[in-house]
């Protein structure tokens, strides 16, 4: 979608990443650490200043104590992290539960893994379907994934269900949980309940956060994976062989970020900017779904047409000049309730002058 969107010169609320410049504090720390002598490797797990601040900062978020030596790696963005963990502990013939709709790095490192990616759809409000979700676990089921706050939807879990999860995990003590957690500052109807305050389960939880979608520095590619040492002491192995150590200069500026960003505002900040997105389409004929996290809105447009949501979404760039993604193809089935999902992580500019267009339609 981005790429048609460039091709027909689009508004482009596709991909998920902002448009907006990053806090200037931040680009006055790179331009001073620069000229420092930080351009080698760093220890392979990371940075030790930078694996210190994350342990004090899930100690102040989540009240969880973890070991900075042990329990923390720091990854080429979560979706190696993501990608790093499923290929440490699944193998031939393993089962990985994943709910859908769902991001598309999952299945992919599963299948590379040669494990076996079972896909469970999410009820129609994008709630987690308890039923489906213990009926589809087999004697092959070594993990579930979690996404919360949820890429697409922007839905956030409720401790209800992490305590119908834990509920059904009891009775399979071997499953893991990968928990994809990068919009952990980005929720609006209520506190992000994070898998590190969860005593019944993060003994056997892999949490996946990013610097790049907390920090508005996608293109870092900076992420950190918090697991239990025995868990955590198979994935270095990985890790290892695979990137060994991440880019020193982005963990360097981002250690020394932490003494000042306040990630409070993150939230306050695309809350403001959520808002401003739903009031400019509130006399649309899209129908705005709730968002309760995340910086993505997901809209309905059946008042508008009945073609499928591929092509409606192809549509609204060639003929509209506004790029979403289609719903669809976050299903294993293709699932089409005919929505698209709109990335509000842009300026107020670019939001007022997209909101214009789809106001027209």
């Amino acid at each position: 979608m981005s790429q048609l969107a460039n091709q027909y010169g689009a508004i482009n609320l596709s991909q998920g990443f902002p448009n907006f410049p990053e806090d200037e504090r931040l680009i006055k720390i790179s331009e001073n650490i620069l000229k420092e002598n930080i351009h080698q490797y760093t220890p392979m797990a990371g940075l030790p200043s930078l694996l210190e601040k994350i342990a004090r900062q899930t100690e102040k978020e989540y009240a969880r104590k973890v070991n900075p030596n042990t329990e923390i790696l720091i990854t080429a963005g979560a979706t190696q992290g993501i990608y790093t963990a499923i290929n440490t502990f699944i193998s031939h013939g393993d089962e990985v539960l994943i709910l859908d709709p769902s991001y598309d790095s999952y299945e992919p490192s599963v299948l590379v893994a040669s494990g076996t990616p079972i896909r469970v759809s999410l009820n129609d409000d994008y709630t987690p379907n308890f039923n489906k979700i213990e009926a589809a676990i087999s004697p092959k089921t070594k993990m579930i994934v979690v996404n919360n706050p949820h890429n697409p939807t922007g839905k956030v879990w409720k401790a209800l269900d992490f305590e119908n999860l834990e509920t059904i995990l009891e009775k399979h003590p071997d499953i893991l949980v990968l928990s994809d957690e990068v919009y952990e500052y980005i929720s609006f109807s209520q506190p992000h309940i994070s898998f590190n305050t969860r005593d019944k389960l993060k003994h056997r939880t892999i949490i996946a956060s990013s610097f790049g979608k907390s920090l508005h520095v996608t293109g870092w590619k900076v992420g950190y994976l918090i697991a239990p040492e025995n868990l955590m002491q198979e994935m270095k192995k990985v890790h290892q062989f695979l990137v060994f150590s991440v880019n020193s200069f982005s963990q360097h500026v981002i250690s020394q970020y932490l003494n000042i960003v306040d990630f409070s505002e993150i939230s306050k900040m695309y809350l403001r900017k959520r808002d401003l997105f739903q009031s400019l389409l509130k006399e649309s004929r899209f129908e705005l779904l709730p968002c309760d996290g995340t910086y993505f809105q997901v809209v309905n447009y059946k008042s508008i047409s009945d073609i499928n949501d591929v092509d409606f979404a192809t549509a609204l760039i060639q003929k509209h000049g506004v790029a979403a993604i289609p719903i669809s193809v976050f299903y294993n089935d293709h699932t089409d309730r005919q929505m698209l999902r709109f990335c509000f992580a842009k300026t107020d500019e670019t939001l007022i002058a997209a909101a214009e267009k789809l106001c027209r339609i």
